[in-house]
């Protein structure tokens, strides 16, 4: 049980992290045309941020039910 409270830890930064990925393209959106060059950058970061925590969601729901 170790693992999964290890797992829900880092989910609870991971998640913190893809909220603050997500607020960042939320503020570069309402900002264009200024710094429009930063929109894929942003977007790739805030994709993998929430692409890692969906895994790592699924790896904890894979955990627990085994």
């Amino acid at each position: 049980m170790r693992d999964a409270e290890t797992l829900k830890a880092e989910i609870k930064k991971l998640s913190a992290k893809a909220v603050q990925a997500k607020m960042d393209l939320h503020d570069l959106s309402e900002e264009l045309p200024v710094n429009w060059r930063d929109i894929l950058d942003v977007a790739k970061r805030t994709y993998g941020a929430f692409e890692i925590l969906e895994q790592k969601r699924a790896a904890l729901k894979q955990l627990e039910t085994a």
